[in-house]
């Protein structure tokens, strides 16, 4: 006779095995994938983010010099034994690789000290008695290296890791006590790169929304079979790549495009409309690009909302658009929330779109990551201005979650 089904404790014993089994088999199905995701997004881009704070260069190539510069005060001139560190340093680095990695990060903190480096490398090694005489054949050769804001650069790069790269980012930096202070005006605009791509990004979502809003509540009022026609015209754009859309743009916002000479031809205009290579250009192509981002949403939640609502609102006195703004609108802010949020994260990140068809002062901090990347291959400028995107896109992500768990909430 089977007594296990009066032993609880056997029971209990079977259904977490098969717990377990089920919590196997989900792992198999969705182990590879996982697995994928890993090795080729995640691992890439965290090892890339890490740049941001990354600081091997000086104590790399450089030990001896921070070793001797450990007990100087950053204020006088370095000690004899720092000259004559450096110059052991520098004979040692002087035909590798690093010589170069470390030149162009100490002219990141002081412009000319890449040429200064190449200086002293060509006249390594130097020939010289006692560190007396190191320190006079140094500052012979330039005279730069009596200054000691030189030497505080190296004494301060004395760590793996640096908030250089991100305090930059902010136009931000450490001054001589440590402490974090502005930097001088003129020396970096990426406070003003920053807001202008969050002013950007949001003038594209009021737009999207003011455009998407009635489109997806017209669509919503149409039988099905007009709808499923609406949306696929929607959806096309989806098929074609961003770069033939951009193009296609250029054609129709030249100054000679289709769009000024249609205007011209109706006598709108007597000469053409500056639309392309400004900031109005990319709003345009912006728009377009991202409206059915912002229509997707709204109408998968206004299809959700019962029109006898809005109905039973005017058979009760109430005047249409009060009913339309007091009684429907409200029950679509999670579709606008959604859309909104989603059209933003997108837009802060949009590159082609800008470099394109924008101007100089129309670039938003995506074409500096790609500046910092492939031209002057600064990646840890690169990887601090992504990180700290990256963060404000969780942020939203963190806010709209916030925001559409209060509404599942209420409701």
């Amino acid at each position: 006779m089977d007594t296990t089904l009066d032993d609880p404790g056997a029971i209990r014993r079977s259904m977490r095995a098969t717990q377990r089994r089920e919590t196997g088999r989900a792992l198999l199905l969705v182990g590879p994938l996982a697995l994928f995701l890993l090795a080729i997004f995640v691992i890439p881009i965290a090892a890339l983010l890490t740049r941001a704070a990354d600081n091997p260069e000086v104590i790399d190539t450089l030990p001896h010099t921070l070793q001797a510069l450990s007990q100087w005060d950053g204020q006088a001139t370095p000690p004899d034994t720092a000259f004559q560190a450096l110059a052991q340093d520098l004979t040692n680095a002087k035909s590798s690789p690093a010589a170069g990695e470390l030149a162009r990060r100490l002219n990141y903190e002081i412009a000319g000290y890449r040429s200064l480096i190449f200086k002293t490398l060509r006249h390594m090694p130097i020939q010289a008695a006692d560190a007396a005489d190191a320190r006079a054949q140094l500052t012979d050769l330039d005279k730069r290296w009596a200054e000691p804001a030189y030497w505080r650069v190296i004494a301060n790069n004395d760590k793996a890791w640096t908030p250089y790269y991100l305090l930059a980012s902010l136009d931000l930096k450490l001054d001589e006590n440590g402490s974090i202070v502005a930097a001088p005006e003129g020396t970096s605009a990426f406070q003003e790169i920053f807001s202008r791509t969050f002013i950007m990004s949001l003038v594209v979502t009021l737009v999207a929304l003011a455009l998407g809003y009635p489109l997806a509540y017209w669509i919503t009022r149409l039988p099905k079979r007009r709808a499923n026609l609406v949306l696929i015209c929607i959806l096309i754009p989806f098929w074609t790549s961003v770069l033939v859309r951009i193009a296609a743009w250029v054609v129709l916002l030249q100054r000679e495009g289709l769009i000024n000479s249609a205007l011209g031809d109706l006598g709108l205009i007597s000469e053409p409309l500056p639309l392309l290579f400004n900031r109005l250009g990319v709003y345009i192509a912006m728009v377009h690009i991202l409206l059915p981002f912002m229509v997707l949403p709204l109408y998968s939640v206004m299809q959700s909302v019962p029109p006898s609502y809005q109905r039973a609102a005017i058979s009760l006195g109430s005047h249409p658009f009060a009913a339309f703004w007091r009684v429907y609108v409200p029950q679509t802010y999670p579709g606008i929330a959604a859309g909104s949020l989603l059209v933003f994260i997108i837009a802060i990140g949009y590159y082609i779109t800008p470099a394109l068809l924008g101007g100089a002062g129309d670039q938003m901090i995506s074409y500096y990551v790609a500046y910092f990347t492939n031209q002057t291959i600064n990646w840890g400028m690169a990887s601090a201005l992504g990180l700290i995107l990256l963060v404000a896109t969780l942020l939203l992500y963190a806010l709209y979650r916030r925001i559409s768990g209060k509404e599942l909430a209420l409701n």
